[in-house]
């Protein structure tokens, strides 16, 4: 049926399901004779055991989706892949997405090949409308596909970042919607930001007529930004949305999933992919949903759900205790922000010194966002890099609820933050204290002068 199997499968089951994909492709025919360039050869058992002996990839020179002839297994592989994410895609919420591929490139290219496929359909435009999100991944995206990012910054509602929509369609107006490629909106992000406004974007897109690119990178596992997309959709234009498979499915780095509602675009896309390419990243997904089922992918999404509840109450605690506060940012349904107002107020304490201590302590993903931070990225300058705002209040600390999160991580990460904190006051008061000292002598020499 081509969908994911409610029950996951055991180990034995799955690899010898992909030893009979396997011995579909020609490479591993026993009478096979090989003249040509590719066929599929391999120099050494290792790598061909770690592949299952699928060598030919995926897709053909002019399409990623075409059939192989000569690798039957490894395009049956493709296929059942492509079926089966899709399916999880509607179990995730987006319930009318109509068609998505595997392609083996991160989140970053796969935005850009979106935006390559696009600029067929609109030679004009050389614009892309992106309400700002401090990661360089999807700002290169725009830059390596040869167009202009026009960066719209947030609004501020309370502690929360928020898709500031009037000066996106003001921005629409002035440069005129045949210039603009497309509005490239995101969902998934780091707190203080919220998810863009979909819905309101995907109004103006579908009344001024341009297309609408979401990058949805970790956003599959939330059925907040599952639910938007889905809403955006329904009321609006949305042309693709991009996610990772690293980030939702717990696999290696190295894949995405390119998905949409219009089926023809999104075989557009699949076509403007040149070449074959890696079946690594769909073997991996593949093995991954066979192994879980929809039943143990649902249970993932649900764990991961309880985990933002109890994070979000334990670090607000810790908060508390340390004269901070948790921001509140009740959009956002995967990351958490806790201030750092007063490590930052004391001016002898580097704040990001902070992110230092706990990475050393193994902790690994937390972010210590520092206030005023400025980084140019492709020529273009941004003031209070990663906080997504020029000027945001305060510094702060990232932590995130993602998939496979489990309550051990939260209670230790917890404990290890408590321990750096309290070292950073000790810290803050010896260096003010050795300050003083230095003070009180400077002035006495002064003196005896």
């Amino acid at each position: 049926k081509g969908k994911c199997p409610e029950d996951g499968w055991d180990e034995s089951t799955i690899e010898l399901f992909l030893h009979e994909l396997a011995i579909m492709d020609s490479n591993n025919f026993l009478g096979n004779c090989g003249v040509g360039e590719r066929e599929g050869r391999v120099a050494s058992g290792l790598v061909a055991r770690r592949h299952y002996r699928l060598i030919h990839g995926i897709g053909r020179s002019g399409d990623i989706s075409a059939v192989q002839p000569k690798a039957a297994g490894s395009s049956l592989l493709n296929k059942l892949t492509n079926s089966i994410v899709l399916d999880i895609i509607k179990l995730a919420g987006v319930r009318t997405v109509t068609n998505c591929f595997v392609v083996p490139m991160a989140t970053g290219m796969s935005l850009t090949l979106c935006f390559l496929t696009l600029r067929h359909k609109r030679p004009k435009a050389k614009y892309i409308i992106w309400p700002r999100i401090d990661q360089k991944s999807c700002f290169k995206s725009m830059i390596t596909a040869g167009f202009e990012p026009v960066v719209i910054e947030n609004v501020l509602e309370g502690d929360e970042l928020r898709t500031d929509v009037k000066a996106v369609e003001a921005k629409i107006k002035a440069l005129g919607a045949e210039n603009i490629l497309c509005v490239h909106s995101t969902t998934s992000c780091f707190a203080p930001r919220a998810p863009d406004r979909l819905e309101e974007l995907a109004v103006i897109c579908a009344n001024y007529d341009i297309p609408h690119i979401v990058n949805n990178a970790y956003g599959l596992q939330s059925s907040k930004c599952t639910h938007l997309i889905q809403q955006g959709a329904r009321v609006g234009r949305i042309d693709a949305f991009v996610q990772s498979l690293d980030k939702n499915f717990m696999v290696p780095v190295g894949g995405a999933i390119i998905a949409g509602f219009n089926e023809s675009f999104i075989q557009e896309i699949s076509k403007m992919y040149p070449g074959r390419a890696s079946a690594s990243p769909s073997l991996d997904v593949l093995i991954t949903l066979l192994s879980l089922g929809a039943n143990g992918y649902k249970q993932l999404l649900k764990e991961r759900k309880e985990m933002f509840s109890y994070l979000s109450s334990e670090l607000k605690k810790l908060a508390d205790t340390h004269n901070e506060r948790l921001l509140v940012t009740p959009h956002n349904p995967i990351s958490l922000a806790m201030s750092l107002k007063t490590l930052d107020e004391n001016k002898d304490v580097d704040v990001t010194q902070l992110g230092s201590m706990l990475f050393t302590r193994q902790v690994s993903g937390a972010r210590v966002v520092p206030c005023g931070s400025v980084q140019t990225v492709n020529n273009y300058t941004f003031k209070g890099f990663m906080s997504h705002a020029n000027d945001y209040p305060c510094a702060y600390l990232n932590a995130a609820s993602a998939i496979g999160i489990k309550k051990q991580d939260v209670d230790v990460f917890l404990k290890r933050l408590d321990k750096c904190l309290k070292n950073s006051r000790k810290e803050a008061k010896k260096e003010k204290s050795l300050n003083e000292i230095s003070d009180s002598n400077t002035g006495t020499e002064q003196l005896e002068d």
